[in-house]
């Protein structure tokens, strides 16, 4: 399998060690992209609910192809969320091309994108945290439901249904907090100065540019690996959501974006992205190339 060459990916909310998981098709999302940079954005293992009982072997694959990535030059930073609070107290450390976080920024061609997890902006887990921990055995529990009743309706040839998107899209309460974390992202965004702001934690993929009388930037939200199976992935400088269900079977749906670009932006983009090393040996053999020719040529009318 071909693997898509990528400037950067984002995944978030994986939640390893639960029943909601989709840690195959997660699988094979990274097995087929090769990014330079990989930010794991928070909740990739589930400390909350971890148990010895239940840690599958495909839970394993994906911490052992992220390991894997790592070792062959991809970047690697991981972000903590609450789910995986405990490794907060390592937060700072690297071990090779892993490294350990609390938030992120990261020039992404002049432009400043600034990486957390967004628990920081749940009250309930900054001041009940005993009552978040509970809604997340119950959230598990609904998701394990959820697959019972879709594996019926599958076998009746209807379409899957979401439980917890059906009970959060008419939850009042529910959508108010997805929209004020959303707009609080953003306004901060805007007051530090930073043009992306890139989060996880509330399982609601999106990209939204938001302008306010202060200025201007781009919210992003990576989603998650139990429902929506999708991540966020930067190449030619442009964002995409890449959605599994739907981008799953088209290797090539970067080119969407390659459609939009000028053709005078699209050689600048591809050219500055050629490490030097190999601009060199490049130049090197026109170079060596030029020469021979020219020797080539002058041996030619000495002979005559």
């Amino acid at each position: 399998m071909k693997k898509r060459q990528i400037e950067l990916a984002v995944i978030s909310d994986v939640h390893l060690g639960t029943y909601g998981c989709h840690a195959d098709e997660l699988l094979t999302y990274l097995s087929s992209i090769n990014p330079k940079t990989l930010i794991l954005n928070g909740d990739i293992i589930d400390m909350w609910q971890f148990s010895k009982h239940y840690f599958p072997a495909s839970h394993l694959r994906v911490l052992r192809k992220i390991i894997g990535m790592a070792a062959n030059g991809t970047e690697v930073y991981y972000i903590t969320g609450n789910h995986d609070e405990m490794m907060r107290k390592f937060s700072g450390a690297s071990l090779g091309n892993i490294h350990i976080r609390d938030k992120l920024i990261l020039d992404l061609d002049g432009k400043k994108a600034w990486f957390f997890h967004g628990d920081v902006f749940d009250i309930s887990i900054q001041n009940a945290k005993w009552l978040a921990k509970i809604g997340a055995y119950g959230y598990d529990m609904l998701i394990v439901l959820n697959k019972l009743i879709n594996w019926g309706l599958l076998k009746m040839g209807k379409e899957k249904y979401s439980l917890s998107k059906k009970i959060k899209n008419n939850v009042k309460g529910a959508v108010k907090f997805v929209k004020n974390f959303e707009d609080t992202a953003k306004e901060l965004a805007i007051a530090n100065e930073h043009d992306y702001v890139v989060c996880g934690h509330i399982h609601h993929p999106k990209k939204e540019i938001f302008e306010n009388e202060k200025g201007r930037c781009t919210y992003l939200n990576s989603g998650d690996w139990v429902e929506n199976l999708t991540a966020l992935e930067y190449t030619f400088k442009r964002w995409k959501i890449y959605r599994y269900n739907a981008d799953k079977l088209s290797p090539f749906f970067v080119d969407e974006a390659l459609k939009a670009m000028d053709i005078h932006e699209l050689i600048a983009t591809i050219t500055t992205n050629i490490p030097k090393d190999k601009k060199n040996k490049k130049a090197k053999k026109v170079k060596k190339a030029a020469k021979k020719e020219k020797k080539g040529s002058q041996n030619g009318n000495a002979a005559l």
